[in-house]
Parts: C-alpha cells; structure tokens; sequence
C-alpha cells in the first residue's frame, strides 16, 4: 500500500489564504490508490462532501494544539479497506444515541468519569450523546485511546457543548 501524500495547510490557513486550490492540486497528482494525509487548524467539513464525490473516504481526529489531522482514503470494494473503516467512523453513518448523559452541571472530572463509565458497559457500535458545561478536552484522548469514535460541537449558544460518541471505533 502506498503511503498516504501529506499536506499541512495550517501556514497557508493562519496567514488567511485558501486552501483548496492546493488540495485539489496534490489529490490531482495521487497515485492510484494512495491517500492524503490532511493537517489543518480546523475540522474540514465542507471538504468531506467534495471528497466523497472524488472517490474518497476519511477519518478525521484532533491534534495537538486544536488543530486537526485528516486521513482521506481511496474507496474500494471489501468492506476491511481503510476506507471501509473511515466510513464507520463517520457520525453520518452513525445508529441514533441509545444513551443520553446531561453533564452540563458537573464539575470536572465528573463528565469524564460518567462518560467512560457508561461506555464501558455499552456494546460496540451502539451511541451515547452527551450534554456537558464545557469542552472536555481531556475526554479526548481517553477516547481515542479506548478505541471510541466521537464528534463534538459546542451549540449556536456556545452555552453547552454536545458530545456524541460511538463506542468501540476502529
């Protein structure tokens, strides 16, 4: 397999330019079947609609520093390709929440602890949504390590944010 290309639009996005003249430019020269490693300041969303429309699945996980690292992967048939994974990372392809959890009025790191807690029992593939006071960016990388997808915003108050989490990811 070969490796994915990688391109850091972080410079080009902090100096208020545009990327998407230079990503389209290094998916135009992939190699068939490789990917592209995407670095960026923020969650891409728009970028995945257009992706997808080229033939590519992705992954997407916070960095270091609220930045973000995008892994975009050739479609292909079979089911256990890395595209075949990022597709069940992807919130769209999510079931519904079977468990909600309001954690708006606990103090840390009283979210976190009922939110891994009740993941802990949950079987893989089933969904929580969470409500907490503030963005719990500890839970992060507990999550990623455990094994668990998550997609998360804070709400058009910027009052709570809402966290949704598949248990068990890739």
């Amino acid at each position: 397999m070969t490796e994915p290309y990688e391109l850091d639009v972080r410079p080009l996005l902090r100096n208020g330019g545009e990327p998407f003249g230079a990503i389209m430019g290094a998916v135009g020269n992939l190699a068939p079947g490789q990917g592209l490693r995407l670095l960026a300041t923020f969650r891409p969303e728009p970028l995945f609609k257009v992706m997808e429309a080229k033939g590519f699945s992705y992954f997407a996980k916070p960095i270091e520093g609220g930045d973000w690292e995008v892994l975009f992967f050739p479609d292909d048939v079979g089911g256990t390709s890395p595209a075949a994974l990022a597709r069940d990372n992807d919130p769209d392809n999510w079931p519904d929440p079977t468990h909600y959890l309001d954690c708006t009025k606990m103090d840390p790191p009283e979210p976190m602890v009922h939110i891994l807690g009740q993941l802990e029992s949950m079987p893989k593939g089933q969904v929580l949504f969470a409500l907490l006071g503030r963005e719990p960016v500890f839970l992060f990388p507990e999550l990623q390590a455990r094994g668990h997808s998550w997609v998360g915003d804070f709400d058009a108050d910027g009052a709570a944010f809402r966290l949704m989490v598949r248990a068990g990811g890739a």
